[in-house]
């Protein structure tokens, strides 16, 4: 059994894998951000080491902010995902306390359908969700994306919660039901309280698919001023076939940089939501 554990079997079986996972994972992350600092001649020539920087700059970045509407897609962008997200998250906890805890005719085949629900790929919904849009006087603006986007976040939020409501011992209800609490103080006291760490990782779910969705938003908005940041460096920064790759890279940077810290504030909160904290 030493020798299972030995230096040798560890690095082939533990630490050479990680490495792997790590480089595959982490590689495009460092690719984006040295080229969002490589001058226009190391871009354009290809002079030098292509994996390091050469006199790096920040003109990319200047551009960026100063000649494009970006500062503007990025608060269109933060606006819509914290809206959409906070509107799936209270849809999301009502379902998923009624499928899982109110024990009605029906609960597991509604909770089916909600899982069903959320496989439907956006590509086939956009088509009559568009029309809808359209009748409603709401297209071009952000509350197109804001109402459309919980579609597929209320799906995906309810199940995720269904499971973690399901480690929550009943027995607590039980006792609160014969003190005389009534349902809305069951879940507002006793229920969320409890679910914390499964409503962040819901959130933070329901966050990062707001920030990146593309479909919805290349559809519902043509107003560059209204565009997200997604749709609006895809469209303003590819001119034809000229692609201005030190801009989109430090978009690109830029943008990923509020999901990022989102995760590594709550990422405990999102283990634990993951796998279910509560015991009985």
């Amino acid at each position: 059994m030493d020798y299972l554990q030995s230096l040798p079997r560890r690095w082939v079986t533990v630490y050479a894998p990680l490495g792997i996972f790590v480089f595959v994972l982490l590689f495009p992350f460092y690719w984006m951000a040295i080229t969002a600092f490589k001058p226009d001649a190391q871009l354009a020539m290809h002079t030098g080491n292509p994996f390091w920087v050469v006199g790096p700059t920040l003109v990319h970045f200047k551009r960026l902010l100063l000649d494009t509407p970006y500062k503007g897609w990025l608060i269109n962008t933060v606006l819509i995902s914290v809206a959409s997200t906070f509107v799936s998250i209270i849809a999301s906890v009502l379902a998923a306390y009624a499928i899982e805890r109110l024990r009605f005719r029906g609960a597991k085949q509604a909770g089916l359908a909600v899982f069903l629900a959320y496989l439907i790929p956006p590509s086939i919904l956009f088509i009559p969700l568009a029309a809808i849009v359209f009748k409603l006087g709401l297209f071009d603006t952000r509350w197109a994306l804001i109402l459309t986007y919980p579609t597929f976040l209320i799906p995906f939020c309810t199940w995720l919660l269904m499971g973690y409501f399901r480690s929550i011992p009943y027995e607590l209800e039980e006792c609160a039901l014969i003190d005389g609490a009534t349902r809305w103080q069951i879940l507002v006291r006793i229920i969320l309280p409890l679910a914390v760490p499964g409503l962040i990782s819901a959130g933070i779910f329901a966050f990062t698919l707001s920030w990146n969705e593309f479909i919805y938003a290349l559809t519902f908005i043509s107003s560059s001023e209204v565009k997200t940041v997604p749709v609006g460096m895809v469209t303003e920064l590819i001119e034809g076939d000229v692609y201005h790759w030190g801009e989109l890279m430090a978009g690109a940077l830029l943008g990923s940089l509020p999901v990022a810290v989102v995760y590594s504030f709550f990422v405990e909160y999102y283990v634990s939501g993951m796998t279910g904290a509560v015991k009985e």
